[in-house]
């Protein structure tokens, strides 16, 4: 009959030391999480951009995968191998030319400046209300040499330093695409028990909602990524070409101009018609309006039909929240924030709407 006896309560003075126990558990928790942050915080932009990439070259992962019979490192090694050949080793030549271009670009704009502008066309007389004030400033301005040459020496110093800023940001970036590389190798790898924890642990926070949620944010992501990638890929491309046929010089540091100004709005055209105004100035009238007219319709063109395509097959996410993420994302983590701004404001546009839509009260059923 003792032995059946019900245990004894709590003493009284258990409560508070269970409190305390509970609060010293947190603050160990906390204090490691901030502890792990710190580590990690170097590496964060390289990990989100390495998750990112392998999200979305996620399918021909697997591909490769299933043809090296399952081999998981096998197929990571080949994906970080053409990773390097595609992406990592042409910025890495690209970073090295666009100082000299750089260097050259500025020299070549202040010796152009400073020899004196051409004189204006005759159909700039012609322009109503502003064209014989125009045709007066510009005659005046191309016959003073002197005032000429104090403007080239106050562009170039400005164009100088940012064009430094922007080879330190492209050297910043082949280092950061390195590290991608090698976070990515072992994302690939383990790719499949990540996202087994990850689902875990995104089950705990939304239940139900889980799956079709990572399935929504994951469709943002390579939607987003396609578009602002493909897109910048492909005006840079182009604007290279009319560059070469056009014979400006530096072909492809306005090229990589193009590619990182085309993430922005209204960017692709200050270097084409840039190029375009110092065709003009050498004398080769017929070559500015080829390349105002390669510009307008194929490098321009490609922004307004190829983006909002590739985009809108995951999210809409508008061109302010593209620029806001981008200039946001390369304040925050260089050269990856580029890619990952925009990539972050799209997944949690899409997440609030995917939670409004499932959570938003179901209609009256109209009564009979």
């Amino acid at each position: 009959m003792a032995d059946n006896a019900p245990a004894p309560p709590p003493a009284a003075n258990d409560a508070p030391r269970t409190a305390i126990e509970g609060k010293i558990r947190i603050a160990a928790i906390a204090l490691l999480v901030i502890g792990c942050y710190l580590v990690l915080r170097p590496f964060l932009a390289a990990m989100l951009f390495a998750a990112v990439l392998c999200s979305t070259t996620w399918p021909l992962f697997a591909r490769l995968r299933a043809l090296v019979r399952g081999r998981a490192s096998l197929a990571a090694c080949l994906m970080i191998i053409l990773m390097l050949a595609i992406v990592i080793l042409p910025l890495t030549v690209v970073a090295g030319s666009f100082a000299a271009d750089a260097a050259r670009m500025v020299d070549g704009a202040r010796s152009s400046i400073e020899q004196g502008l051409p004189p204006p066309p005759e159909w700039v007389a012609r322009i109503p209300l502003i064209g014989e004030s125009a045709d007066a400033r510009w005659r005046a301005a191309a016959e003073d040499r002197e005032q000429l040459a104090v403007l080239a020496r106050s562009l170039m110093t400005p164009a100088r330093d940012v064009l430094v800023a922007l080879g330190g940001i492209l050297v910043q970036g082949v280092f950061q695409m390195w590290l991608v590389a090698f976070i990515g190798f072992f994302f690939y790898r383990d790719g499949d028990s990540m996202a087994a924890l990850l689902r875990a642990g995104a089950g705990r926070v939304a239940e139900r909602l889980s799956g079709d949620l990572l399935t929504t944010v994951r469709g943002t992501v390579t939607s987003v990524v396609y578009g602002i990638l493909g897109t910048a890929a492909a005006q840079a491309l182009l604007a290279l070409i009319g560059f070469i046929i056009a014979g400006v010089p530096a072909a492809l540091a306005l090229a990589v101009a193009t590619f990182f100004l085309s993430l922005v709005p209204v960017g692709p055209p200050l270097v084409w018609g840039g190029a375009a105004v110092w065709l003009y100035c050498q004398g080769g009238p017929g070559w500015a309006i080829f390349m105002v007219l390669w510009g307008a319709l194929l490098v321009s063109s490609v922004d307004n039909v190829l983006k909002p395509l590739l985009i809108s097959r995951g999210s809409n996410l508008s061109l302010l929240m593209v620029a806001l993420g981008v200039f946001g994302g390369v304040l925050a983590f260089g050269f990856v924030g580029i890619f990952i701004g925009p990539v972050l404001l799209a997944v949690l546009v899409s997440a609030l709407r995917f939670w409004l839509e499932r959570n938003a009260p179901a209609a009256p059923t109209p009564s009979a």
